[in-house]
């Protein structure tokens, strides 16, 4: 199975209030970044067969839009297992319930997403070698023995960035003789 991490674009500044904050929407600078990496998977011809995401009103907001510029038709799963407390164990659990699928997109916060995606890395253990930004997105193959292996991981700057340039090619053009 295919699971691509999907960290919640900007969304401005974390509110005391955690009652408060988890209706913080996207600002302006997220949604653009949505918009970005959601063509950015579609010209990769991402398609996965679910996308779930956490019941915050920024994951969601992340999760519809990309949903938008993929085409994708189904109807968003909200699971708490992505809240930013949730632990590794919930995690684990929620994804025994996709096993049959080919992909699925898995929408969420830090600390936990980055926490879920290292251990899916390491076989569960401890380790800390990718964090991702806002509004980043990683691509892991993850096999039935629990192993993980990281084919990509972009942030919205790289996307941005690869999108420019696609936009004007910088190559000097040549005359064939």
């Amino acid at each position: 199975m295919t699971i691509y991490f999907l960290r919640h674009a900007n969304a401005g500044t974390p509110q005391v209030d955690s009652a408060s904050d988890e209706k913080r929407p996207l600002d302006e600078q997220g949604v653009k970044q949505c918009h970005d990496v959601g063509r950015a998977l579609a010209a990769l011809k991402v398609e996965p067969d679910a996308i779930i995401t956490s019941p915050l009103v920024r994951a969601r907001q992340t999760a519809e839009l990309v949903a938008e510029e993929l085409g994708h038709k189904e109807k968003l799963i909200l699971d708490d297992a992505l809240r930013p407390e949730a632990s590794y164990g919930t995690f684990q659990d929620m994804l025994h319930q996709y096993t049959r699928e080919k992909a699925i997109m898995v929408v969420g916060h830090n600390p936990s997403l980055t926490e879920f995606l290292n251990r899916l890395l390491a076989a569960g253990s401890s380790f800390n070698a990718i964090e991702l930004k806002k509004g980043a997105v990683a691509k892991v193959d993850f096999d039935s023995q629990n192993a993980g292996v990281l084919k990509w991981c972009m942030t919205p700057k790289v996307i941005r960035a690869i999108q420019s340039a696609s936009a004007k090619s910088s190559r000097p053009k040549t005359v064939s003789k």
